[in-house]
């Protein structure tokens, strides 16, 4: 069998037909498997374990049930256990966790399960989930949780979790248990010493099921295969693990984590050493040493620390070397060089010694603070909209993470604090502080930039506000429509746990008042329409008990209520233009819908409605105040300030560029589809989801950074020329939203903002894709530029 642990070399490891019989003998009788049982094959056949499920379960008589490709979700594997009255599962812990959280949630669907025994294993089995599992209705149920390598024929060791040790007030690590039969197991220090009970050492296996080394790696198989100096027995051997572990009071064994250089991020296990053997493979580099760094709660990343012999050399150069040789998830996020490795007394690594990196990601050795104010200031920008500590001069905005939609709110920060207009187009051409900074020198000596009032809260008559001009859009279609529920925004979302509804009500309606757009109606005065904020709103909770009902009616009725709520159409002229409804499962079990029409909201307003929920929730649970600043404008502010900005000399020379940039657009892309175009075109259609294999993503995303373009640019690129191929049009035209939050006074506000973009793509010279990427930059570049012209108004002129 092949190691699943690390590099993208993973490492043979020859297991005897002995090993394997005697295991499955043994373990079969220890499971207490016999001929009436129905056990899941549950992993997948390139991993050890799924020779233990199935040969087990053959030689017993029992029945296999073998698990397709497809990946099951809890409910679907709840399912196919009741449905197939398995009686013996298999699983690793995450996926055991997940089941465990299901089961408590439906616990009625559980009552008829025929499962007589759990298996966990393959990774540190969760202390939290012990408590789900008390409270599911499977806690009757004999529960494993086993520990072995491949190394070792599959299991080594076992533990059984007791009625008793389930009702322990704290445990920090769910013990691995005792060596089977026939396997052998030392803690031993790094002396070959066996360790007192309680103090750490490393694990080392032996006994039957020990492989006989690593396929065609006699160095490593020499290393990691040991005499047994504790056994008479010619030929014996012992497995060095890397796992830290120690004996516990009552004999069992406590495991405690990776002792050697394995560990996993994002769920890959990654061999620290193997990067480290290739980064000393570079010319340029004298040592090198790889650790896994929290920069935050629950975000470990890959660090790299080099002794550089020539000091020119860059982080940048070090990363595309790296990726040249490994997978993108073994490439270090950071890189940090140093003049010497920092040693202990004993001329070792001294690993705590090594510096934390400065920002997020990688950046260049040499970090040069700013030298002048106005670097300052842009230094300050790029900290906030990146959230780093610390950066240089010579950072590059994207390779520090940023994209386009970042870019959009540095300009409109950098906007406030120069007070210049700023073209998006200047980040993507000068994407470094101290370009930038020349870029924005030039615009404000020259005066090329154009100067914009900020935006105000209303002052004197707040009764004729007018609708912004995407509110304008909206509200015409409803009037030519009536009432319809095309605009509405649903969302519904399930709750596990306590969910306090006088809370949540408090927490809703204090975005309500925070928010003036959530209590405005839309009236007509005159035949125009206006926004009129109400000074209140009442926004009440309708819930819906569906814990009487069966699973079955519950989970109908569920759905009737989910689709019922995002088809009932809003009236534009009563308020609020929100709802919201729970439906109340089980105890512990809600789901939280909420609805809004566009006119008062857009997908950026959902996160930042998100957001205030759960800080304003937390807080009132906890008895504090608000923990939210009170909103310096509000939507009706930017709406009157857009009339008023969007007009004139300004209107007519955005307007003009989309003039000539659509002159003689074709009115009709002509794809070959299998059915005619319909007459009258209906709403009903459907989305087409795909995903990139990780070669070919990593592939454009370096394509990007070589041809200057964002991902987003060259797959754009991409897809015009799909479209040119099957339609056989040189003039493609594609539709894109864009947030237009361009202004950084907008940004936490909820409303109607969002705009959409023409792409204009010209295929009639036949040119070639780095031409075509070019080409498809400086026509996305322009169109940000020209972002805020309402997409209606595009279309009238």
């Amino acid at each position: 069998m092949y190691t699943s642990g690390s590099t993208g070399t993973p490492k043979g490891v020859p297991i005897s037909h002995h090993s394997l019989a005697t295991h499955c003998q043994h373990i079969q009788k220890y499971y207490g498997i016999d001929s009436t049982d129905r056990v899941l094959q549950f992993t997948s056949l390139n991993f050890d374990p799924s020779l233990e499920q199935i040969f087990t379960t053959l030689i017993a008589g029992a029945t296999l049930f073998v698990r397709d490709t497809e990946v099951w979700t809890a409910a679907q594997f709840t399912e196919k256990l009741l449905a197939n009255r398995l009686s013996v599962i298999n699983l690793p812990p995450v996926y055991w966790q997940q089941l465990i959280q299901h089961w408590v949630n439906q616990r009625e669907q559980m009552l008829n399960h025929q499962l007589k025994l759990v298996i966990v294993g393959g990774e540190e089995m969760p202390p939290q989930a012990l408590r789900l599992w008390n409270q599911s209705p499977v806690n009757g149920v004999r529960l494993l949780n086993v520990y072995g390598p491949t190394e070792a024929t599959i299991i080594a060791t076992s533990f059984e979790i007791s009625p008793p040790f389930l009702q322990l007030p704290l445990v920090h690590n769910i013990p691995i248990g005792r060596p089977l039969a026939n396997r052998k197991v030392y803690i031993l220090d790094t002396d070959g010493n066996p360790v007192p009970i309680g103090v750490p050492g490393e694990l080392h296996l032996g006994g039957l099921g020990l492989s006989t080394g690593y396929l065609h790696q006699k160095q490593l198989s020499s290393e990691k295969f040991l005499t047994d100096p504790f056994s008479n027995k010619p030929g014996s051997r012992l497995y060095k693990t890397g796992d830290l572990a120690r004996y516990l009071s009552d004999g069992n064994i406590e495991y405690l984590g990776r002792i050697d250089n394995q560990v996993k991020i994002r769920g890959f296990r990654i061999e620290l050493g193997e990067i480290e053997a290739v980064l000393n493979t570079h010319p340029q580099i004298q040592q090198a040493v790889v650790i896994a760094k929290e920069n935050i709660p629950g975000n470990t990343r890959l660090v790299g620390y080099v002794v550089p012999s020539d000091k020119s050399l860059t982080t940048s150069q070090l990363s595309e070397f790296l990726k040249q040789k490994l997978p993108e998830y073994m490439v270090p996020a950071a890189f940090v060089t140093l003049d010497t490795l920092p040693l202990t007394p004993n001329g070792k690594i001294d690993f705590k010694a090594l510096p934390t990196p400065d920002g997020e990601i990688t950046r260049e050795h040499v970090k040069v603070t700013p030298r002048t104010p106005s670097e300052e200031i842009i230094a300050n920008v790029f900290a906030a909209v990146l959230g780093m500590q610390n950066v240089g001069i010579h950072d590059n905005f994207f390779t520090n993470g940023g994209h386009s939609l970042l870019a959009t709110q540095l300009i409109s920060r950098l906007r406030v604090a120069f007070a210049v207009e700023i073209p998006i187009r200047a980040v993507f051409e000068s994407p470094t502080i101290a370009q930038l900074d020349q870029t924005i020198t030039q615009l404000r000596t020259q005066d090329l930039g154009l100067t914009l009032p900020p935006i105000q809260p209303i002052e004197g008559d707040t009764e004729q506000i007018p609708l912004s001009w995407a509110q304008q859009r909206l509200w015409f279609l409803n009037q030519l429509e009536g009432s319809t529920a095309t605009y509405n925004i649903p969302a519904a979302v399930r709750i596990a746990g306590n969910l306090d509804l006088k809370t949540l009500q408090q927490a809703l309606s204090e975005i309500v008042r925070r928010h003036e757009i959530l209590r405005t109606s839309f009236q007509t005065v005159n035949g125009t329409p206006i926004q009129v904020i109400h000074p209140e709103a009442t926004m009440n909770i309708n819930v819906v008990d569906l814990q009487q009902l069966s699973v079955t009616e519950r989970e109908t009725v569920l759905h009737q209520q989910v689709e019922l709520e995002a088809i009932t159409p809003f009236d534009l002229e009563i308020v609020p233009l929100i709802r919201c409804s729970v439906l109340h499962i089980c105890a512990t079990e809600y789901v939280l819908l909420l609805t809004m029409h566009h006119i008062v909201s857009d997908g950026w307003s959902i996160g930042v409605f998100i957001s205030e929920l759960s800080a304003l929730y937390q807080a009132a649970c906890n008895g504090v105040p608000s923990p939210l600043p009170e909103l310096p404008i509000q939507y009706a502010d930017f709406a009157v300030w857009q009339r008023q900005w969007l007009s004139g000399v300004v209107l007519d020379t955005q307007l003009n560029y989309w003039r000539t940039q659509l002159y003689g657009a074709p009115l009709l892309l002509q794809l070959p589809t299998d059915r005619p175009r319909p007459v009258v075109q209906t709403y009903q259609g459907a989305t087409q989801s795909l995903t990139l294999n990780t070669d070919l993503a990593q592939k454009l995303q370096s394509l990007s950074r070589e041809s200057g373009t964002t991902l987003f640019m060259t797959l754009l690129a991409a897809f015009s020329t799909l479209l040119y191929r099957y339609s056989g049009q040189s003039d493609i035209l594609v539709g894109t939203p864009i947030a237009n939050r361009n202004r950084s006074e907008v940004e936490n506000l909820i409303g109607f903002f969002v705009n959409t973009l023409v792409l204009r793509t010209s295929f009639s010279d036949n040119p070639t894709f780095e031409s075509l990427l070019s080409q498809v930059r400086e026509t996305t570049l322009k169109a940000y530029e020209h972002q805020d012209v309402p997409f209606e108004q595009v279309v009238e002129a």
